[in-house]
């Protein structure tokens, strides 16, 4: 791979990685969904991905202001997972 693509690659966010991925292997592109927890008076916020018929959930959860960071933390977990089974 040339290294001003691998650097391009390492910058990217992990949806875009992700969806990269799912072109490559010419699967369906990854179906986000934010899912909300009330806890007391406030919201904490998660997302699910779902790539290849596998569930991805987000290790953590986030407050309203993060819901990109809930999202790329289930597309790292898929990302990862289609990389693994290579």
């Amino acid at each position: 791979m040339p290294s001003a693509s691998r650097r391009s690659q390492q910058s990217a966010s992990w949806q875009d990685k992700l969806e990269e991925v799912c072109r490559d292997y010419q699967i369906s592109p990854p179906d986000y969904q934010l899912v909300s927890d009330r806890r007391g008076g406030r919201t904490a916020w998660s997302s699910v991905v779902h790539v290849y018929g596998q569930r991805f959930q987000a290790r953590y959860w986030y407050d309203g202001n993060n819901l990109n960071n809930a999202r790329e933390d289930a597309a790292e977990a898929a990302f990862l997972w289609l990389n693994s089974s290579q």
